[in-house]
């Protein structure tokens, strides 16, 4: 096993021995449509398909990718097709205009899917001779339990995880650059399964996540008009380290809540640093205008 591929089973392997494991439904009884937005996600896309077999039906939409993410999760069962990337909003947006389910779940490669958490879902979603003239919630919120090199975390902040993730195939993302999430009128529950995640599989995926993260977020707030001030750089950084690690307990994490809270103060950073060039190369455009 060469070194890149060590280092990824190392830091995927949180989700091994799940808790709250229960019979799974049979391949393709359960009646969602999954949707899973993926680039270049060939190391992940096959176990995470996997992971939701017991779906009626499940799409892949890709945007660019040059490895071998088209053909695993074709291989592991789902419907793939390309779509510009505009957003992930977008992305997610463009799949479930083609669900042929009611019902839409939405993962990212990177996550899997427990047969307890399909339990749930085919449960949620079975008939019901009981029905009430209340109106039942169109999304449900589902925590996520976050891994990072190995390791369950469960303090800094990250143990608030909740998107939204089961919804009412009717609705649909914000296309914003970040922080897309699912426009929902009305009340939104909350499932008591979760799904795993395990984001960054090496401390070089991390960063160059947040390359475009962090310049994605300075281009829609260079875009509001957003300023920067000194203490945005000088104070801001260093408040969200303080703020996982002795507000939010991230230290009960450990080395690696102490890691993951200077890569937070890092990220932090390089937002506010990308939008303070937005704004100088303004700046010198309007002077020689």
């Amino acid at each position: 096993m060469n070194t890149r591929a060590s280092a990824h089973a190392t830091s995927r392997a949180g989700p091994r021995g799940m808790a709250g494991e229960s019979t799974e439904p049979l391949p393709g009884m359960v009646p969602v449509t999954v949707v899973i937005a993926a680039h270049n996600e060939a190391e992940d896309i096959g176990a995470c398909v996997a992971s939701v077999r017991w779906a009626r039906e499940i799409l892949v939409v890709e945007n660019d990718s040059v490895d071998a993410t088209v053909e695993r999760a074709g291989a592991a069962g789902a419907t793939v097709f390309s779509h510009p990337f505009r957003s992930i909003g977008a992305q997610r947006n463009a799949a479930i205009a083609r669900a042929t389910q009611r019902w839409v779940v939405v993962l990212d490669a990177d996550e899997r899917a427990t047969p307890a958490f399909a339990a749930e879902v085919a449960g949620l979603l079975a008939p019901r001779l009981d029905e009430t003239t209340e109106a039942p919630p169109r999304a449900y919120r589902v925590r996520r339990r976050n891994y990072f090199f190995g390791r369950e975390i469960l303090h800094g902040g990250w143990e608030r995880d909740r998107p939204v993730r089961l919804f009412d195939a009717s609705l649909r993302y914000d296309e914003r650059p970040v922080h897309e999430h699912v426009i929902v009128e009305g009340p939104v529950a909350t499932l008591r399964e979760p799904l795993h995640h395990t984001p960054y599989a090496t401390l070089d995926e991390y960063f160059e996540k947040l390359g475009r993260y962090s310049r994605s977020w300075a281009a829609q707030h260079h875009a509001r008009g957003r300023r920067v001030g000194m203490s945005d750089l000088l104070v801001r950084p260093f408040a969200r380290v303080a703020s996982m690690l002795v507000l939010r307990g991230g230290w009960r994490d450990g080395t690696h809540g102490i890691v993951l809270a200077t890569l937070a103060g890092v990220s932090v950073a390089a937002k506010y640093a990308h939008l303070w060039a937005m704004q100088q190369h303004h700046a010198a455009s309007e002077a020689r205008d």
